[in-house]
């Protein structure tokens, strides 16, 4: 099965010796029956979804990846908050200022400038590769699988969040190297996400016998997608696979998405609409997404978003000492917005995405 897209391209959907599935008809049958399960409920009385890209560009906070003097500045060793209560000062960070190092998890082990995989961006001579061996405590191996972030530095060279009435969005393009290439570990493999704010009820420790109370606080929430894979040494089943795992729905809880059925270039997208919710697109291929992309629509643990902070990436792996995670590369990440407010930098004129191919 192919889809063509708008340059006349076909982009396989099954491609030997990549993803391989059996009972096709079952399988989109299924698939068609999960989508109107899962966005149902919540469309109901949710605004019309934009698609990525809508708008206009935010200037300033993305990367092309394009200066050949491109580089990270790692500050080893990195941060690991979340597992030790140690940041390890000071942070990683972009010689252009434009990503930094995430104090609660830290950064990947290796991140490096490279020549854009073939079929990527007309033009583009520059993407970022992405891995880790250690993503837990730095040199001393877990067993247990961690992750590292690589955060754009969009709040602090905007010096301000991005209120949720102007319509936000990101796209990127994400290189899947061939399958034999993928860390052979099922589970996570890579993410793309926001970080987003909301008024909710948090928990906090107050007083000398820290007594736990909840109140009405600044709540900072991460949805977003997941590049699950399931590697057919470890399920037994005939062939490896892979899909887009989608964080998260109304409880809380992960989602199956879109089985990923050929490597190389694809491009992701999320967006807000002022009602608070988030949207989530992908394809295959780097074309802009449309509304034929879209995959789902969600309040992420029941919150409604009020404002966007920045979006991330990030590398997962066994944190065994031995295998390295898959290598993925990312390319010309943007931040639009459909309603800019106040003095806000921005390239060309609102761009709309219209919908047919």
């Amino acid at each position: 099965m192919s889809r063509t897209n708008r340059n006349g391209n076909q982009v396989d959907w099954v491609r030997a010796g990549v993803f391989r599935v059996g009972r096709c008809s079952a399988l989109v049958a299924a698939c068609a029956a999960w989508l109107v399960t899962t966005v149902t409920a919540d469309q109901a009385v949710a605004q019309r979804p934009v698609v990525p890209g809508t708008g206009v560009e935010l200037l300033g906070v993305s990367d092309d990846f394009e200066d050949p003097n491109w580089r990270y500045i790692p500050n080893n060793p990195k941060s690991t908050e979340d597992i030790d209560d140690n940041q390890r000062a000071p942070l990683g960070k972009s010689s252009n200022g434009r990503w930094y190092e995430g104090v609660k998890r830290g950064h990947p082990d290796v991140v490096q400038r490279v020549p854009t995989p073939a079929g990527g961006l007309p033009g583009s001579q520059g993407s970022l590769l992405m891995r880790s061996k250690f993503t837990g405590i730095p040199g001393m191996s877990s067993g247990t699988m961690h992750q590292d972030d690589f955060i754009c530095n969009v709040q602090y060279r905007l010096n301000r969040r991005i209120d949720i009435s102007e319509v936000p969005s990101v796209t990127t393009r994400v290189f899947l190297p061939p399958v034999a290439e993928w860390e052979n570990r099922s589970g996570p493999h890579f993410g793309f996400r926001l970080a987003l704010e909301t008024t909710a009820m948090i928990e906090e420790e107050v007083g000398f016998f820290k007594m736990k109370r909840e109140e009405l606080g600044n709540e900072i929430y991460w949805p977003g997608m997941f590049i699950e894979f399931e590697s057919k040494d470890q399920t037994r089943k005939p062939h490896d696979y892979a899909y887009l795992r989608i964080r998260s729905n109304k409880n809380g809880g992960d989602f199956r998405g879109p089985q990923i059925t050929t490597t190389g270039w694809w491009t992701l997208g999320l967006s807000c609409t002022p009602d608070g919710m988030v949207h989530y697109y992908a394809a295959p291929g780097i074309d802009e997404l449309t509304e034929e992309d879209y995959i789902t629509s969600q309040f992420p643990y029941s919150y409604q978003a009020e404002r966007m902070r920045t979006f991330f990436y990030n590398v997962c792996s066994a944190d065994d000492g031995q295998r390295w995670s898959t290598s993925f590369i990312v390319d010309d990440p943007k931040v639009y917005v459909v309603r800019p407010k106040g003095n806000i930098q921005t390239a060309g004129r609102p761009k709309t995405t219209s919908r047919s191919r």
